[in-house]
């Protein structure tokens, strides 16, 4: 087993109001010439407050919370993704996340050359990925859309081809967020059999979600995120417990 690694000593990250809450570059630019105008001050939205935490070789560790509690940013963070503000963060090991599964295609384009385009966005060389391109294809189970442009696509059909190239190979560190739908039940089972090879050959695996059953069946610890912090480190059993009284009281 390799020495891979998580730590984060007093990560704190922020980004701006503007910026999360504004959809178009146009509305963006248009709110900030509002705000000038009216010398409104913008705050910024501190997303993860002081986070500290070691992860260690062969830890499989759940995300709790609620939507917005900080687990997604927490995992682009992680991915290195999100810059932080400060604190210090050190990821030792080959990083595999899945998640925005749809982002990174150039729709003029066909799915073949996709193929190449979005393995260079994950860090893979265009040799691995001419190595590879067979398998995906395969996998993604398009026919002769392949070679159509992306942007003859439906939703469906590029999630499946993004998780067919995104799972071509494995990490050492493994970042999920949630369940993935990727299509129809036959496709549904190979992704879920995909996953779970994915899963077992990693060393480190944090994963996101708000079910339950998955998380007690494949993570020994858990973290419950609530507003950018953790509020609870521990035992998945007792994480879970924790975070449903926590609802409960709400």
């Amino acid at each position: 087993m390799k020495n891979n690694q998580i730590t984060l000593e007093n990560i704190n990250l922020y980004y701006s109001s503007v910026a999360f809450k504004e959809r178009s570059l146009k509305s963006l630019l248009g709110s900030a010439l509002r705000v000038t105008r009216k010398n409104h001050e913008i705050h910024d939205v501190h997303a993860l407050k002081n986070i500290s935490l070691d992860i260690g070789p062969g830890e499989r560790v759940g995300l709790l919370g609620h939507n917005g509690a900080g687990k997604s940013t927490f995992l682009k963070m992680l991915a290195g993704l999100y810059p932080i503000s400060s604190g210090r963060r050190r990821v030792t090991g080959t990083v595999r996340s899945l998640f925005d599964l749809s982002l990174g295609f150039e729709p003029d384009a066909s799915g073949r050359e996709n193929i190449l385009y979005r393995g260079l966005l994950l860090g893979l060389s265009p040799s691995f990925m001419r190595e590879r391109e067979e398998e995906i294809v395969a996998f993604a189970d398009l026919g002769e859309f392949i070679d159509y442009p992306i942007k003859t696509y439906s939703a469906g059909m590029q999630v499946r081809l993004a998780f067919a190239i995104s799972t071509a190979v494995g990490g050492e560190i493994l970042l999920l967020d949630e369940v993935i739908g990727a299509g129809d039940a036959n496709f549904m089972a190979k992704a879920k059999d995909r996953i779970l090879m994915l899963i077992e050959q990693s060393e480190i695996l944090v994963l996101a979600s708000h079910d339950f059953g998955a998380l007690t069946a494949i993570c020994e610890r858990g973290l419950v995120f609530n507003h950018g912090q953790i509020i609870f480190d521990g035992n998945i059993n007792d994480s879970i417990s924790f975070y449903q009284k926590s609802i409960e009281a709400k």
